[in-house]
């Protein structure tokens, strides 16, 4: 069974390494690839502070710089990430990190780690293409928020969390263009594609490991399903 996880950068770099955090998860996943010889992961990993923090400068910089450029910064910031990732999985993962999903090759391994793929995508994309193409029907996709709201719960006090939603309305709340550090809870992009295929997507947040872990066995989770 493959678990499609899309790992957000701010949960992994909220503004510099989260050490404690990936030790945890180092261990949940250890444990369940030690378990079952059955368990295999794909984990796309997000850019997170170092992409915000780069980009602002540029930006800062050079105010009228191109959403390609600022993508680029982003990209590698993913990658600076995914890195530090494939490094902590250890011999469970027997590949380069993947910077172009639309060609990668057989699953060798137990885990798989991707990163930014080219500017107008982002890392929710790359997950949605990985799930389409090792025929997983859900992708995981942890960040900073534990649901969906049906507003900016920031900007709305009015604004409720949803624990399920259908692509149509999902995809009303956050539009249809992708810019370069937008903070929504899955991307414009990858909610068309995910749409198309009829793929699921569950938001939660990252942070919270047992709840983690009770989506990955099917149990009853705090999150949204979208789809």
């Amino acid at each position: 069974m493959i678990s499609v996880v899309s790992l957000g950068g701010s949960i992994v770099a909220p503004d510099k390494v989260d050490e404690e955090y990936l030790r945890a998860f180092l261990s949940l996943i250890s444990r369940l690839l030690s378990e079952n010889d059955a368990w295999r992961f794909i984990f796309v990993v997000g850019g997170g502070g170092p992409a915000r923090s780069w980009q602002g400068a540029c930006r800062n910089i050079l105010p009228d710089i191109s959403n390609e450029e600022a993508d680029w910064i982003g990209i590698m910031a993913t990658r600076l990430n995914a890195q530090l990732i494939k490094a902590l999985m250890g011999n469970w993962c027997r590949q380069p990190v993947i910077t172009d999903p639309s060609q990668v090759g057989p699953f060798a391994g137990r885990v798989l780690v991707a990163a930014g793929w080219k500017p107008g995508f982002s890392s929710d994309y790359d997950a949605v293409v990985l799930a389409e193409r090792f025929n997983a029907a859900v992708v995981i996709n942890l960040s900073n928020i534990e649901r969906v709201y049906t507003d900016d719960p920031r900007k709305n006090p009015g604004a409720k969390p949803v624990d399920k939603i259908s692509w149509k309305d999902f995809r009303a709340m956050v539009g249809d263009e992708w810019t370069p550090g937008k903070n929504v809870p899955f991307d414009p992009v990858a909610s068309r594609h995910a749409a198309k295929i009829g793929l699921k997507v569950i938001c939660a947040g990252g942070k919270d490991l047992p709840n983690l872990e009770n989506i990955l066995r099917g149990r009853e989770f705090l999150g949204t399903t979208i789809g």
